[in-house]
């Protein structure tokens, strides 16, 4: 079969249309790319190209409050700033490390009124420049290109509220919640639409919303049926409306939540995280047919040259049975990953796929 382009590739993957084989996406870290450059990647080049993977692009929008960004405190170590969110944040200096969120502005229904007054779409929210001198790029080179978007659970717990306000809140002010999801959702829809009638169209929406951790849900059906579920379905039908797929991405074990999230009718699953539980057969079996699976490599073993390979060999031909699988790690490439273990990662899925 002739050589095809990331768009088409990506397209047929989701049409359940044979592909010539299956497309690669995936996220390095950015120490990742720093440590493929001092193993020989020049540092002009873009990685994809290096490696002869698939192109996604992404289009973003500022949704948040807009609250005053300001470094409180700077040392050799760490940088302590807030953030357009009104959250306090020590980012550490240590390359690709976790930052820690100190303290939250919206931690009441009373505040999140006042940060809601803050979030009203405009024009400014979109860098129109960037999509100026770039979008016609992407586009020529075939590349396909997402927006993403920002609302539901995981980003309103971790950049808003803080995680044990949110819980709890689930639970005793399920409207409060409500209002944040579908808040989060009426201003990406409303800055979007502003993108997409500019004509800068794109081929899909994603948007991050992690519901689980190791082995269990961070909350039960009932409850992602009662607050979650309609919001992320409202953003299912914007995009199907657009003619677009949707996308989700949610880290962790939500094989229990999946016979509701697979009803909102969304098209693509990613990243599918083996090392919190998630079964790729019975995922395959189940909704293999109905979505888009996208991920399912335990990128604990990416840096084990024979693991990794003797991994892939066993799980690929499982998510790729019958199409509809995009290949990428279960989260995102680490910094222990060297350069020729990737290349050997890459071949071997295009040797087990190609047609």
């Amino acid at each position: 079969m002739a050589s095809m382009t990331s768009y088409e590739r990506i397209l047929r993957t989701f049409q359940r249309r044979e592909t010539d084989r299956v497309a690669i996406c995936d996220n390095p870290w950015k120490g990742t790319i720093r440590r493929w450059q001092r193993e020989g990647m020049p540092q002009d080049v873009d990685w994809r190209d290096y490696f002869d993977v698939d192109k996604i692009e992404s289009i973003e929008v500022d949704i948040s409050p807009r609250y005053e960004c300001k470094v409180l405190e700077k040392t050799d170590r760490y940088t302590i700033s807030t953030t357009p969110w009104g959250v306090t944040i020590k980012n550490f200096n240590e390359e690709d490390s976790t930052p820690e969120f100190i303290d939250f502005t919206v931690v009441t229904e009373e505040k999140w009124h006042e940060a809601k007054k803050r979030m009203t779409p405009s024009w400014d929210r979109v860098n129109w420049e960037y999509l100026k001198e770039n979008y016609p790029k992407w586009r020529n080179d075939n590349r396909w290109i997402q927006g993403i978007f920002w609302f539901g659970f995981d980003v309103t717990h971790s950049w808003m509220v803080g995680t044990e306000t949110l819980l709890i809140a689930l639970i005793e002010e399920p409207e409060w919640v409500k209002d944040m999801f579908n808040t989060y959702l009426d201003m990406c829809i409303a800055q979007f639409d502003m993108v997409w009638d500019a004509g800068y169209k794109f081929d899909s929406i994603l948007w991050y919303d992690d519901m689980g951790y190791k082995n269990a849900p961070f909350f039960s059906n009932a409850t992602y049926r009662e607050i979650l579920q309609s919001v992320h379905k409202r953003a299912v039908d914007w995009a199907h409306q657009k003619g677009i797929y949707a996308h989700l991405h949610s880290c962790g074990y939500i094989m229990p939540l999946l016979p509701d999230i697979v009803e909102t009718g969304i098209d693509a699953l990613n990243p599918i995280e083996i090392k919190a539980g998630m079964n790729i057969s019975e995922l395959k079996n189940r909704y293999g047919k109905r979505i888009v699976l996208h991920g399912g490599i335990n990128a604990a073993l990416w840096d084990k040259h024979d693991e990794i390979l003797a991994e892939i060999e066993k799980s690929v031909p499982i998510l790729n049975e019958g199409g509809g699988y995009i290949f990428s790690s279960d989260h995102s490439i680490p910094n222990s990953v060297s350069a020729q273990n990737f290349r050997d990662i890459v071949n071997k899925v295009k040797m087990l796929t190609k047609r």
